[in-house]
């Protein structure tokens, strides 16, 4: 299930419309976003519990992607002189 389909579902629940299921649906994120920013535990009781965890820091190799090279390869030259 992603965002559209459980806006449709509250608006269908609720007997309201889609806007306002977004709109109700925004504010509950963003409350529960809030309270995890401030460390606050979030619990509805039949759905879950919410809390932010602190966790180490992934290595560098694990964050930062590796960059790849956009120029194009050179032609190799050879500071040898050539046989004949």
């Amino acid at each position: 299930m992603n965002k559209a389909d459980l806006i449709e579902q509250i608006a269908q629940a609720a007997e309201i419309s889609k806007s306002a299921a977004e709109r109700s649906l925004d504010a509950l994120v963003g409350a529960v976003k809030s309270s995890l920013r401030k460390d606050e535990m979030v619990t509805l009781v039949g759905f879950g519990t919410f809390y932010a965890a602190k966790r180490a820091a992934a290595p560098a190799a694990i964050r930062a992607p590796a960059r790849r090279s956009t120029s194009r390869p050179r032609a190799c030259r050879s500071s040898a002189p050539e046989r004949r």
